[in-house]
C-alpha cells in the first residue's frame, strides 16, 4: 500500500493533490501572463472544493461507508490545511526567487508596502485554512454522515 492509497493518510494525500492543482493553476496563469490578475485566484475554490469532496468520499469508501459528522469535519479541514500549507510554501519559494513578481504585488496591492514573501505566504495559508473550513462545513451538509445515535461496530 502506498502513501496515496493509505486510508489513514487521506488528508495528507488529498491535500498534496490540492496543492498540486493550485501550483499547476498558478504556473499556467504565469505562462499565459495572467498571474498579475489576482481576482482569478477565485478559481482556486474549485480545486479546493473538489479535493475536499473527494477526500470525504474516499474516507467514507475506505471506512465501510461510515462517516461521523465530526470526523468528516476534521478530515476536510485537515485536507484543506495541508493543501494550503504546501501551496503557501511553494509561493514563498517562488516569491523569494522571482523578485519582480513580489515587486508587482507590492506595487499593486493597497497594503503592498507592508508585504514581503513571509507575510504573503502566511496570508495565503491562512486564507486557505479558513476557506477549507468553510467549504468542508458546506460539503458535509450534503454528504451523508452517520446519525449520532447509531453506534458503530455493533450489530442489531
Amino acid at each position: 500500500m502506498n502513501f496515496f492509497n493509505n486510508p489513514n493518510r487521506i488528508p495528507e494525500s488529498y491535500g498534496l493533490k490540492i496543492a498540486g492543482g493550485l501550483i499547476a493553476f498558478f504556473l499556467i496563469m504565469k505562462v499565459f501572463g495572467l498571474a498579475h490578475h489576482y481576482e482569478l485566484r477565485f478559481l482556486n475554490v474549485f480545486i479546493q472544493v473538489g479535493g475536499i469532496f473527494f477526500a470525504l468520499k474516499k474516507f467514507k469508501q475506505t471506512h465501510e461507508e461510515h462517516m461521523n459528522y465530526f470526523r468528516a469535519l476534521i478530515t476536510g479541514v485537515a485536507t484543506g490545511a495541508v493543501g494550503s500549507a504546501v501551496f503557501a510554501i511553494f509561493l514563498f519559494a517562488y516569491m523569494s526567487l522571482d523578485s519582480a513578481f513580489m515587486a508587482g504585488i507590492i506595487e499593486n496591492e493597497p497594503m503592498g508596502r507592508y508585504l514581503n514573501p513571509y507575510i504573503t505566504a502566511f496570508m495565503v495559508a491562512l486564507e486557505g485554512l479558513f476557506s477549507g473550513l468553510l467549504f468542508t462545513f458546506i460539503i458535509i451538509n450534503y454528504v451523508d454522515t452517520d446519525d449520532v445515535n447509531d453506534p458503530q461496530g455493533e450489530s442489531n
